[in-house]
Order: structure tokens, then C-alpha cells, then sequence
């Protein structure tokens, strides 16, 4: 049956050809977003014709009616409009041409609009083209598409059945250009940096390595932009941001993606505390700019809590006074808590106890500060409370969706910071800092009290847009076989 169904396609395309109409024209220039002939006309009394002429184009989603009088529905990316073919203004052949179309091409309309004695806002077919000839049959109409393998794999039919599902990529949008417009405001400068770097860092993950031919050296994706934003925060930039893909390789899960994309932001002269500040004015203003009506608040302030109270007040363990080797895992298997445990350091066994037990139960938005040192080889030692750093990182319906600093600039414990890296890496910890020399040597020509930020902006749009796994919100997620 689905053979039948392309060959007839085929034929109709064949047959275009045969009659000297091009199915793949170059252009159809002057064309109207749908949304826009809808709003000029929101007036527009039943039963009446307008004195304006359109263009519009789009894909044919629907079509009732045959002989002499069709009624045929038109999208395109703001919204859908009907289209009334009749013969008596189309004439004979051009309606035969009209009614011979398949739903899913891709027409192109001139005609009065007007609205029907039903109130619906239409277009009267004056003339059209057709624009691209349609040789797979759309996604069911009734049906939409709802199997989610086929979604993911093939976003164009999810984009062509689901509505809902534009209108989520069309927010995203509207959220990158508000973060933007923000920092704009705000002075920053948007910069870009290697993707391609001979040393990664800036993070604690694995990353993807890659070969360049012409140096004949192995480099690797980015797993973060740090370094080389706070290198122009030392040149002068004072605030800068980078909004971008990183790479880092790791496992698929609702909330993992191998490329995903991330702001960053540095800004001289600031703090942790102070980017807490910046943070929950520009979640804020981003979810009243594209319309959030979800159940989170982000209204400033938002919930503060310490990391170690954090883990404290769910599993009972105060993480600090278990510094000592043997003390968490013991801790951790007295009290039954499902978390592996073998070859896994104490930086890595305090943040699995924050990734499984806490951030889960963290729904409102929250800043949780305070890290200890081990596992922030970036962020400045705390200004009151030895073995901590100041760094905080946001959750909100339970994911973690930001991380921030106040920027370490003293470059000798940065040498200590990578050395200490350097050893943990020597111990097994395949995600630890390598060192760089040039970085800590940037930092010897002085670099100003910074805070510094990251900010998912997959999570964010997740949380924005009520979606509960990152492969909703990425147009082309990673995929197993």
C-alpha cells in the first residue's frame, strides 16, 4: 500500500512536468505569515469579503469538498488559514490542477480574504503555484504523530503533525533572544571561542577527541567555554558571554545530551552572590518574556541552602566531618543509600549524593552554595569557611540548570588547583582537570575579582515549557542505534 501511495505521488509529478509547470520553482516572493492576514482582519464580520489581496503560502493539511466549490487548509509557521477554491473564479482547468494536489505539498495563494458565513477567516483562491511537490505522504492528520522514536528521529514530521511541537521550538527561540536582549542591556559582549581546542577544561567531564590533519596533533570538542572567557576578562573585556555548544562524552539520559548548548558569562568587579542576584532577575524575565504559566515561581529571591546541608537534611550525612578515606563510603553504606561506590573518590561520592538524593527534591527554584573544595578547582576559596569555595549551583523542578563562581584569580592555587587535579587523574578519575599552563600564565598578568556563570539552556527550556526529558527540547537529539 505504501508503494502504491509514492508511485501515485510519482505520476502526479510526472504529470506536472507533462504540462510544463515546474513542481520546484526557484522562489515565491511577497508571501504573508498566515498570523498576520489573521490579526489584520480580527475584525472582519462574519459573511463579508475584505478589499484586501494576499499571497500566502504554505503546506496543504486538509481538503473537503470536490467539483465545483473545495475548501482546503494551509499552514505554514504561525498558524493556519482556509483557502476556498472555486471554479467559477479558478476556472476548469486551474481547479482539476488545484483538486489534483496532495495534502502535504507545498502551495503558494493569491486571493481575496474574506469570511465565511461560519465566521472562519478564509482566503479565496484567485490564482497559485505549486511550490514543491510533496512525494511522501504527511504524518496522519487525524493522529498527529505520536511515537516518540519517529519524533526525535525525524523532527521534520513531528514539526509538520504537531503544532504544540513548533510553537516549543518557536519559544526557545524567543528564549535565546531574551537572554540575549538581558545581557546586551546589561553591557555584556557576546564573544565566541574555540570549539576546537588542543586542551579542554573549564569542567569535570570527558571529552571527544578528534584528529587535525594539517597539524597532525589530536584536539578536542570543547566540554566547556571557560578558560577562554576569563582569558578576555584578563584582556579587558570586563563582561563577556558566550552562548554555544559544548561537548561532553557522556551517557544519554533525560537530562544528558552529548551536545547541548550553554551560556556562559564572566563579569569583573563581581561575586558569587552578586551572579545569584543577576541569575534570578534574567530567569525571571525570560519566563515572563515568553509566557510561562507553569507551576514554578521565579520570582527573586529564590530558596537558599548549603551544600552540605542540602545532603545533610536528605541522607543524614554530614559529607565534611567524612573527609577522611573509607569515611563516606562507610557512611553511605550504614545507611543503605543505592550508590556505587567502588573506585569512586570523595569529590565524586558527595556529588552522587547530591545528584541522586537531593536534586530530585528540589522542585522551586533554588541556589544551593557553598562546594567544597575538591570539587571546584575554579572557584575562589571561601572568604569565611576553610574547605569550602564560593560557588553555587541552581536547580528548579528538580534538575540542575546553572552553576556559578566566584572566579578563582590568584594563579598560584590555581597551579596548586590543577596539581591536585593532576594527582586525582593519576588516581583513576578520568573526568579531572588536565593542566594548563597557559591559562594559569593568562592569570599571572592579573585577572579582576570575576563572577562567573553557566546556564543550560536546554534545562532552562525544559523547565519553561513543562517538558520533562532534554530530547523534547533539542530538535535533533543523540539517538542510540
Amino acid at each position: 500500500m505504501a508503494d502504491e501511495l509514492l508511485a501515485a505521488r510519482r505520476e502526479k509529478l510526472d504529470r506536472l512536468r507533462a504540462d510544463g509547470i515546474d513542481p520546484f520553482p526557484h522562489a515565491f516572493e511577497g508571501v504573508t505569515p498566515i498570523a498576520a492576514v489573521q490579526a489584520a482582519h480580527a475584525d472582519l464580520p462574519a459573511g463579508e469579503d475584505s478589499d484586501t489581496r494576499v499571497r500566502v503560502a504554505g503546506r496543504l493539511h486538509a481538503r473537503r469538498g470536490q467539483g465545483r466549490m473545495a475548501f482546503l487548509d494551509l499552514d505554514d509557521r504561525s498558524g493556519r488559514i482556509q483557502l476556498q477554491a472555486r471554479e467559477d473564479v479558478l476556472g476548469a482547468e486551474a481547479m482539476a490542477r488545484l483538486l489534483e494536489l496532495d495534502l502535504g505539498d507545498l502551495v503558494g495563494v493569491d486571493g481575496l480574504v474574506f469570511r465565511s458565513r461560519r465566521g472562519e477567516l478564509s482566503v479565496r483562491v484567485e490564482d497559485f503555484a505549486v511550490l514543491a511537490k510533496s512525494l511522501r505522504p504527511p504524518p496522519d492528520k487525524f493522529h498527529g504523530l505520536a511515537d516518540v522514536e519517529t519524533r526525535f528521529r525525524h523532527r521534520e514530521l513531528d514539526l509538520i503533525a504537531n503544532p504544540e511541537t513548533r510553537e516549543l521550538f518557536l519559544r526557545r527561540a524567543r528564549v535565546v533572544t531574551e537572554i540575549r536582549r538581558y545581557l546586551d542591556e546589561e553591557g555584556f559582549i557576546e564573544v565566541e571561542t574555540p570549539v576546537l581546542q588542543p586542551l579542554y577544561g573549564g569542567a569535570l567531564a570527558r571529552p571527544f577527541t578528534t584528529h587535525h590533519n594539517a597539524l597532525d596533533r589530536d584536539v578536542f570538542l570543547r566540554i566547556a567555554t571557560e578558560l577562554y572567557l576569563k582569558r578576555l576578562i584578563v584582556g579587558g573585556l570586563e563582561r563577556v558571554y558566550e552562548l554555544g555548544k559544548d561537548f561532553r562524552n557522556e551517557g544519554i539520559s533525560f537530562k544528558h545530551n552529548p551536545e547541548f548548548t550553554m551560556l556562559e558569562w564572566y563579569e569583573a568587579y563581581a561575586d558569587y552572590r552578586s551572579t545569584a542576584a543577576r541569575l534570578e532577575v534574567l530567569v525571571d524575565r525570560v519566563a515572563r518574556a515568553v509566557g510561562y504559566d507553569g507551576e514554578l515561581d521565579f520570582t527573586p529571591p529564590w530558596r537558599r541552602l548549603s551544600f552540605v546541608a542540602a545532603i545533610r537534611e536528605v541522607t543524614g550525612i554530614d559529607v565534611l566531618e567524612h573527609r577522611a578515606p573509607g569515611m563516606l563510603e562507610t557512611a553511605i553504606r550504614v545507611r543503605g543509600l543505592d550508590l556505587p561506590i567502588e573506585e569512586r573518590t570523595w569529590p565524586q561520592l558527595a556529588d552522587d549524593l547530591l545528584s541522586k538524593y537531593v536534586e530530585p527534591t528540589l522542585v522551586e527554584p533554588t541556589i544551593v552554595h557553598d562546594y567544597p573544595v575538591e570539587l571546584s578547582p575554579f572557584a575562589k576559596a571561601h572568604r569565611s569557611e576553610p574547605g569550602l569555595v564560593e560557588r553555587f549551583e541552581a536547580f528548579a523542578g528538580g534538575v540542575e540548570f546553572s552553576n556559578a563562581f566566584t572566579e578563582l584569580n590568584d594563579p598560584d592555587v590555581q597551579r596548586e588547583r590543577f596539581e591536585a587535579q593532576a594527582r586525582l587523574a593519576a588516581a583513576g578519575d578520568v573526568e579531572a582537570q588536565p593542566y594548563d599552563e597557559a591559562y594559569v600564565e593568562a592569570l599571572e598578568h592579573g585577572m579582576p575579582p570575576t563572577g562567573g556563570l553557566g546556564l543550560g539552556i536546554d534545562r532552562l527550556v525544559m523547565l519553561l515549557t513543562g517538558r520533562r526529558s532534554l530530547r523534547e527540547v533539542v530538535l535533533f537529539p543523540a539517538m542510540r542505534d
